[in-house]
């Protein structure tokens, strides 16, 4: 089956105190969209696009060497609709499309594919990488369906009861979807939270209310799914992988 990627890479990153977009800071002396791009070129995507926004141009020249498309998301209102930029290129897309975070630069080609595997083998519309941690504090919890590896719904941290903090899973935001159902979805998606964005995450809700599953993957290592959103938070990565660069 086909399969394409759509990378989110418009952010600033204020917390990386530093006015280039946040997927440009290096590791080992390469942006570390790079390694994004690259850990999906070994899965041989049919298509990748980029989703760029705050000084998109430097993330363009930064790519230039890559087979890899870009949409512009000129405002930042929220992962949903930074995957609605891309509705254009993957208009009529036969297959099942990745969504994948340009500031989560350690995810490995093996979970990856553990992703795509369980959306192509079962009767899943979409699945989600979760992680557990010991401290699930700021991140979105996973709402499973009681008794079964589907997912109900995804509450982000700022929304959530306070049974639901509780919760130990978490959303990596890292997703695969059907195509044919993804932009479907997102049109159903409303902006009503304490962020007044339009989530990614609330689409899994829109499918499961029309009765097409969504399984959950749980990562092996969760650090490999953590996003960087601090120098500090990525020197403690790089120093964990270290052996991997």
């Amino acid at each position: 089956m086909k399969k394409a990627a759509v990378i989110l890479a418009a952010g600033k990153g204020t917390r990386m105190k530093s006015e280039l977009p946040k997927v440009l800071h290096e590791i080992k002396g390469k942006p570390m969209i790079h390694m994004v791009v690259e850990t999906l070129q070994k899965l041989n995507f049919d298509k990748i696009i980029v989703v760029i926004g705050f000084k998109g141009e430097l993330v363009e020249k930064a790519l230039e060497a890559f087979p890899v498309e870009f949409v512009w998301q000129h405002e930042q209102n929220g992962t949903g609709h930074a995957v609605m930029m891309a509705n254009d290129a993957l208009a009529g897309f036969d297959g099942n499309t990745l969504i994948a975070l340009g500031d989560v630069p350690f995810l490995s080609a093996g979970t990856i594919q553990r992703l795509v595997d369980v959306l192509e083998q079962t009767d899943a519309k979409a699945s989600c990488l979760s992680a557990i941690v010991a401290e699930p504090k700021g991140y979105g919890r996973i709402v499973r369906e009681e008794g079964t590896e589907n997912l109900r719904e995804i509450v982000e941290a700022k929304d959530s009861t306070e049974e639901q903090l509780l919760i130990n899973e978490i959303n990596t935001g890292t997703f695969c979807f059907d195509n044919s159902v993804l932009f479907d979805s997102l049109k159903e998606i409303g902006n009503n939270n304490s962020q007044s964005e339009y989530y990614l995450t609330d689409c899994v809700k829109v499918l499961y209310d029309k009765g097409m599953p969504v399984s959950v993957v749980v990562a092996e290592d969760p650090d490999e799914g953590e996003g960087i959103n601090s120098v500090e938070q990525l020197a403690d990565l790089v120093k964990k992988f270290e052996d991997n660069l």
